[in-house]
């Protein structure tokens, strides 16, 4: 999805041949300085691939907007940023590198924290709240659902800190992922059991 591109660009594309991948990346990063030079471009994208699966991260101007499981239809979420963010996207992963290389450090289990600056537009209300709660929740600790309704100060809002944190536009980043149930079992995830298991795990380890 490039709903920001130039079609020019776009026949370009179709002449290269589809093994040509070091020239398709170079016209894509050109085609990117182009719409952001000219103001068109509002909301890049990239897909980076992890020990959970491919994500994809988007980014506005403000900050990292969206991170998205594959099994989220990454296809599905990019329609979703053009109806509630802009319909001007462009595959521009250089806007990315910097989210890029935290996460990669954060699997290799290099990095404890993430500091990137975010854009919270996809979340308001009470579930701004947790989300911002979450972020305080340390490295290698999790806390149930009833205590972060505590702490986001709604403390019967325990199924409502679940739905917050289902709808997590930023997983990983901000980690929905250590909250689990009071009798400790994992709970549901964005990304699937298996992949809240290899978080949990992958800091449990460090």
């Amino acid at each position: 999805m490039s709903t920001a591109s130039d079609p020019r660009g776009e026949r370009l594309f179709a002449a290269l041949p589809v093994q040509d991948a070091p020239a398709m990346a170079r016209l894509r990063g050109r085609l990117a300085d182009r719409a952001q030079r000219e103001g068109i471009l509002d909301v890049a994208y990239r897909t980076l691939d992890t020990p959970v699966g491919t994500l994809l991260l988007a980014a506005t101007g403000q900050g990292l907007v969206r991170v998205a499981y594959a099994v989220q239809d990454h296809d599905a979420v990019l329609r979703q940023l053009a109806e509630r963010v802009s319909p001007r996207i462009l595959n521009a992963p250089a806007r990315l590198d910097e989210t890029s290389r935290q996460l990669e450090e954060y699997f290799a289990g290099r990095r404890t924290r993430f500091d990137l600056p975010l854009d919270w537009r996809l979340s308001k209300g009470f579930r701004r709240e947790v989300l911002t709660h979450l972020r305080e929740i340390g490295y290698g600790r999790t806390e149930s659902y009833a205590q972060v309704a505590a702490a986001a100060g709604s403390p019967r809002a325990v199924r409502a800190v679940g739905t917050a944190c289902a709808t997590n536009p930023l997983p990983v980043v901000v980690p929905c992922h250590r909250v689990v149930r009071s009798d400790g079992a994992t709970g549901g995830y964005a990304g699937g059991p298996e992949a809240k298991r290899t978080l949990l795990t992958l800091e449990e380890a460090a």
